[in-house]
């Protein structure tokens, strides 16, 4: 597959709005590791292979374990991850699969479990965050380097 254009050049005011994006969520107070999970698993759901790629690179920098990466695709399958992970990729999974799923009350529950309301609104916006991103990436066909 071939990359189609470097949306990024071609709008770079764009690109610029994402970065704030971004800067947000590094300010959020939200694990980094539970950031680049949410962005990986996303990614993988999308078939963003560029996005995949990255994000599996930045959570191995962030700490994450190989069995915990490998194992992502089947979270719920696992003991790997810790309950308030596992609310997370549950929300994930929703609002990525949107039209499927709806946002489910019992998952908005668990997050209340796990989260305060400022990470819940700072979850869903790495959330979407990341989904804007893939559609980027699979739009203009990025792939890995």
């Amino acid at each position: 597959m071939h990359s189609r254009l470097e949306w990024a050049k071609h709008a770079p005011e764009a690109y610029k709005a994402m970065l704030s994006l971004e800067q947000a969520l590094a300010n959020s107070g939200l694990e980094t590791s539970l950031l680049e999970l949410i962005r990986l698993r996303a990614s993988q759901i999308n078939g963003c292979a560029y996005c995949v790629n990255l994000h599996s690179n930045d959570a191995r920098k962030a700490g994450e374990t190989e069995a915990r990466l490998q194992t992502l695709l089947v979270w719920q399958e696992t003991h790997y991850f810790t309950p308030r992970e596992r609310a997370a990729l549950a929300w994930v999974e929703s609002l990525t699969k949107l039209p499927e799923h709806g946002a489910p009350q019992d998952q908005y529950q668990a997050l209340q479990d796990h989260f305060e309301p400022a990470e819940v609104v700072n979850l869903t916006l790495a959330i979407a965050t990341i989904n804007a991103w893939n559609r980027f990436g699979v739009g203009f066909a990025m792939i890995p380097a």
